[in-house]
C-alpha cells in the first residue's frame, strides 16, 4: 500500500510553533565503539543533529517545540548512506524535556531507552504490539522458504496476502485500543498518524479517537494537522454525499460522477505502479462481471501522472478492465484523490444511486459482499 505519511510529516515540520521550545538530550553508551562510527538523529528524511562515538559513548543536544518522534541510526562507518539499511542499526524514540538513554552491548535494535513520560508511553504501546510483530517475522521466515512454484500458485498468493491484511488489523486493533486508552499521550497522537502506513483512515474510526485526545495535543501543529485530516474525512465517511469530480479517459473524453446518478457505482482509486492495485483488480473485475447487469458500475481514477500516461494505458489492457478509467494524470496531487482524503491506494467508495456514500475501502470477499448487500 502506497502511503502519504512523509508529506504529512513534512507539512508538520513546516508550521509555525505555538508552544515554548523546550530543551532536549540523547545520550547513550554502546558497547565500545569509538571511531568513525556516528549516530545520526533523524526526523523523516531530515538529519536533526550527529555525533561521533568514542568507546560506545555518545551525546546529542537540541531543543524541540513538542514532542516528537525521532530515529536514532548508527554507522560504524561514519557515513549516514542508505536510511533503510541494516535494521541493527536504528531505534525509535521520542524527544521530550529532559534526558533520554540509549544503551546497548551491541547494536541499537537491541537498546533499552530510558526517558520521561512520552518515551515511557512509546514503550508501552511497543510492548503491546509486539507480539502482532514476532507473528509477522516469524510469517515472513515461513513464506520466504516457499517454492517458486508456491510463489507464483495465484492461490498461494491469496492467502499470504489475506494472512499480512489480518496481521495489519491486528496492529490497527492494538493501536486504536493504545490510543484511546491514553488520550493524553504525545505517543497516541503520533501513533494516529502513523497507524495510517497499515490502516486507511476513516472518520468512523480515527475521528471519534482523534476528539478524544486532549486539548493539548489537538491544538499541537501535528494535532491541527491531523485534525484537517478528520475534517477531511468525515466530508466522505458513510451517509455523506459523495464529492463531485469530473475528469478525462485516456481519450480525451470528460467524464463526470454525476453522470452515474441512478446508479451504484464503485469510485476505485488506483494507479498502473501500485503493487497491491494491479493484484486486487481481478477480484474487482470478477465482481463487476457478475453485478454490472445490475444498475452497478465501475468508475476508475489514476493516481499515475502524465509521465506514467503510456504505463496506465498498458495497464488497463493488460488487466483487462473493461469499465471506464479517468485522471487528471497529476499523480498524488489527483484532484479527485484529494477531494476523497486519500492517503493510500487501493482505495475505494461504493456510492448509492443518489449519491451517498454506501462504503469505503471494500476489498475481495468484503467487496462481493457489500454488493451482494446492496445491489439487487
Amino acid at each position: 500500500m502506497k502511503k502519504l505519511l512523509l508529506p504529512l510529516l513534512l507539512t508538520i515540520s513546516s508550521l509555525a510553533q505555538a508552544q515554548q521550545p523546550f530543551s532536549y538530550t540523547v545520550k547513550g553508551k554502546l558497547g565500545t565503539l569509538s571511531a568513525p562510527a556516528k549516530v545520526y538523529l533523524m526526523r523523516g528524511f531530515t538529519v536533526l543533529d550527529s555525533a561521533a562515538v568514542k568507546n560506545g559513548a555518545f551525546e546529542i543536544k537540541g531543543t524541540a517545540a513538542e514532542p516528537v518522534s525521532a530515529d536514532l541510526i548508527l554507522r560504524g562507518n561514519g557515513r549516514l548512506g542508505d536510511l533503510f539499511g541494516s535494521l541493527g542499526g536504528r531505534t525509535r524514540l521520542f524527544l521530550e524535556p529532559g534526558t533520554v538513554i540509549v544503551s546497548s552491548s551491541d547494536s541499537l535494535a537491541h537498546s533499552i531507552i530510558k526517558g520521561g513520560p512520552v518515551n515511557a508511553d512509546f514503550a508501552r504501546l511497543n510492548a503491546a504490539t509486539q507480539p502482532v510483530i514476532d507473528q509477522i517475522q516469524a510469517f515472513g521466515t515461513g513464506a520466504a522458504k516457499a517454492s517458486e512454484q508456491e510463489r507464483q500458485d495465484a492461490a498461494s498468493r491469496e492467502r499470504l496476502q489475506k494472512q499480512f491484511e489480518s496481521f495489519n488489523k491486528q496492529m490497527a486493533a492494538t493501536t486504536y485500543a493504545f490510543i484511546k486508552a491514553n488520550p493524553g499521550s504525545w505517543a497516541s497522537l503520533n501513533a494516529l498518524m502513523e497507524i495510517q502506513m497499515l490502516d486507511l483512515p476513516a472518520y468512523g474510526t480515527v475521528g471519534p479517537l482523534y476528539e478524544a485526545l486532549s486539548p493539548q495535543l489537538r491544538n499541537s501543529s501535528a494535532g491541527r494537522v491531523y485534525g484537517e485530516l478528520v475534517k477531511g474525512l468525515k466530508t466522505v465517511a458513510v451517509g455523506a454525499q459523495a464529492p463531485e469530480f469530473a475528469q478525462q479517459t485516456p481519450d480525451g473524453k470528460t467524464v463526470s460522477l454525476r453522470d452515474y446518478r441512478g446508479k451504484y457505482v464503485l469510485v476505485d482509486f488506483w494507479a498502473s505502479w501500485c503493487g497491491p492495485c494491479r493484484q486486487e483488480n481481478p477480484a474487482v473485475v470478477e465482481a463487476y462481471n457478475e453485478y454490472k447487469g445490475r444498475n452497478f458500475e465501475v468508475l476508475s481514477v489514476s493516481l499515475d501522472d502524465e509521465k506514467g500516461r503510456a504505463k496506465w494505458v498498458k495497464a488497463i489492457a493488460e488487466d483487462k478492465l473493461p469499465w471506464t478509467q479517468v485522471s487528471d494524470l497529476k499523480g498524488w496531487q489527483n484532484a479527485a484523490a484529494r477531494l476523497y482524503r486519500i492517503t493510500g491506494i487501493p482505495q475505494n467508495y461504493l456510492i448509492d444511486p443518489n449519491g451517498k456514500i454506501l462504503a469505503s475501502n471494500l476489498k475481495g470477499e468484503g467487496l462481493r459482499e457489500a454488493l451482494a448487500q446492496y445491489v439487487k
